[in-house]
């Protein structure tokens, strides 16, 4: 059975041993409108090429699991309608019905770990939903990054989170959790998040060696670089907080649970700063695209292929 089908690139990439960088597609699908979808995903991908690595948007489409797409694929999923949004639970199912679904971090991290992909850049992880101490809502993305050893750079979990309990939770499961470049852990839109990273790194060669040690250890699980968005395009905590807590009652008003309680929040949100949040956004996954392909150039040179 043949698990997934590369891109020319990524399969040059692979069989050369070339720096590879994972990136999911639900940002596309999901994410945005055409075609601003499209022209964010198109300069990600560049972002990558410009640091000397390849790009591996991953999706499935028509059954198909496809690691790195063309530009005529690319496009066409950031047109379609319809389009599943996949995480471990529901992902072999996809692909055994025949559907197209786009890539979750969890979906993404499951992928990569198949094609012998190393690292992967998103915007930020799943984590724990306020209230879940009721609701159970908790992220698959967590329990993944506990099992998929895939180095994931994102700007923090989401700052619409519980960041305190969610950072309990990486801890369980025994996820590294990496601010880049300083002590505090950042909230996605926000530099800061009020509270002190776990573990600090300041060079991304250190980070590749920090993965590489993890599978010489034997340590099942992947690592998490909380990579902070540019100072120049965040939105400050203080700005943020009462703008999340009237999205969060607006979703309450409305009865918004599960999976609609996440694309909700950020659109609401998305209202209230007037846009400001797509823009900080797309600023802070080309950030963290920049820093995974230095990540997975570094972890080349180690003889771990990337």
């Amino acid at each position: 059975m043949t698990l997934y089908t590369p891109s020319a690139e990524v399969a040059d990439a692979l069989a050369t041993g070339k720096p590879v960088v994972a990136l999911e597609s639900t940002i596309i699908t999901h994410g945005m409108p055409y075609p601003q979808n499209l022209e964010v995903a198109r300069r990600v991908e560049q972002d990558i090429r410009d640091g000397s690595a390849v790009p591996a948007t991953m999706a499935v489409i028509d059954g198909t699991l496809h690691v790195g797409l063309s530009a005529a694929q690319l496009e066409g999923l950031a047109q379609a309608k319809g389009v599943a949004k996949l995480s471990r639970a529901d992902m072999a199912v996809c692909m055994a019905s025949g559907g197209t679904g786009a890539t979750t971090v969890a979906a993404t991290m499951i992928a990569a770990r198949i094609a012998g992909i190393h690292v992967f850049a998103t915007g930020g992880i799943g984590g724990v939903h306020k209230g879940a101490e009721d609701s159970f809502d908790i992220s698959a993305d967590l329990l993944e990054l506990g099992q998929t050893p895939v180095t994931v750079v994102a700007a923090g979990a989401k700052a619409i989170l519980d960041i305190p309990k969610t950072l309990e939770v990486l801890e369980t499961q025994g996820v590294p959790v990496i601010a880049y470049g300083q002590s505090e852990m950042p909230a996605f839109w926000s530099r800061s998040s009020g509270l002190g990273a776990p573990l600090q790194m300041d060079h991304p060669a250190q980070i590749a060696q920090a993965h590489a040690m993890r599978k010489a250890l034997g340590l099942p699980g992947g690592q998490l670089v909380a990579n902070p968005i540019p100072s120049e395009d965040e939105i400050d905590r203080a700005t943020l907080a009462p703008i999340i807590a009237q999205a969060q009652g607006d979703a309450e008003a409305h009865g918004i649970t599960g999976k609609g309680v996440t694309p909700y929040l950020l659109q609401r949100i998305y209202e209230l700063t007037e846009g400001r949040s797509l823009v900080a956004n797309i600023a802070l996954v080309r950030n963290n695209a920049r820093l995974a392909a230095e990540i997975a150039t570094q972890l080349s040179k180690t003889g771990t292929p990337a």
